[in-house]
């Protein structure tokens, strides 16, 4: 039998809007297991993000343990087995390429954050232009222990797992083609803020890093055919993974453009997850 591989998207994918997997989905994944089937997360999460995310809704201790054999987080920078954490692949910016982001960044008042490193991600540096930003401030918030501010003349990190610039009230695809183009020769992706839904993230890796080829790369290590890999996310920095992707699918609470482009199945609240699974034909619908 061949083998197939089964990849989901984390937050508004699987993960609900009140911050829960359901039962159904949990199933879903077991189910897929069983049937010898490769199940993976996808996750812009850094590895420290997910992993506090799976305590918080009781999924990290004991048996209890989210059924997937395989965690592609930063998305794509990292990938690790689960549960263990043990990291099998990793990118990072060099120090110099650090410093044309965010000297790009300063130069249009764009608030941003340095991430240190795998494993160290949850560390970052970050610079704060003043601007309106209550999703940046939110973030800091939630990360303030491991935040340090980056002042002029202050030196960045070695190498950094991406940096990540927070644009508030969210950003026209116009604006965001800009700043791809004008950072070509990195990976840019944009993604919607899983803290107000509304902000835009842009997160600036390596030029070999994103879910796609992450994924790429743990086929091949695996053994898996492409056209055996489905797919689900909810989000634009899914959008790579689910065109390389057997076959791709978005839940229901996708945005317009992407729904459009690809199946849809009902949304995350709705256990879009199982839908997929059905709709691949690799569970019954039963």
């Amino acid at each position: 039998m061949e083998k197939k591989l089964f990849i989901t998207d984390f937050d508004r994918t699987l993960l609900t809007d009140d911050k829960t997997i359901s039962h159904e989905d949990i199933k879903t994944l077991e189910m897929l297991r069983l049937r010898k089937i490769v199940t993976a997360i996808a996750t812009g999460r850094s590895a420290y993000s997910f992993e506090k995310a799976l305590k918080d809704i009781g999924m990290a201790d004991g048996d209890n343990f989210l059924p997937v054999d395989y965690v592609i987080f930063s998305t794509g920078a990292g990938i690790m087995e689960f549960p263990g954490g043990r990291v099998i692949f990793q990118k990072a910016v060099p120090s110099s390429d650090i410093g044309k982001i965010t000297n790009y960044l300063d130069l249009r008042k764009v608030d941003y954050m340095v991430h240190k490193s795998i494993p160290d991600t949850r560390h970052f540096l970050y610079k704060s232009h003043g601007n309106h930003n209550p999703d940046f401030q939110a973030r800091l918030a939630l990360y303030k222990e491991y935040a340090v501010p980056l002042k002029d003349g202050h030196p960045h990190y070695d190498s950094a797992t991406e940096v990540l610039a927070i644009i508030p009230g969210g950003a026209d695809m116009d604006a965001i083609e800009t700043i791809k183009k004008d950072l070509s020769g990195f990976s840019v992706i944009h993604a919607t803020s899983p803290l107000d839904h509304l902000s835009s993230w842009i997160e600036v890796f390596d030029k070999d890093v994103s879910k796609a080829r992450a994924a790429s790369w743990l086929v091949k290590r695996l053994g898996v055919n492409r056209k055996n890999v489905i797919s689900v996310g909810n989000d634009y920095n899914d959008q790579d993974l689910l065109s390389w992707s057997g076959k791709g699918f978005v839940v229901g609470n996708a945005p317009a453009l992407l729904r459009q482009v690809f199946k849809t199945v009902s949304s995350n609240n709705r256990c879009g997850v199982s839908g997929a699974a059905k709709e691949s034909g690799w569970i019954s619908k039963s």
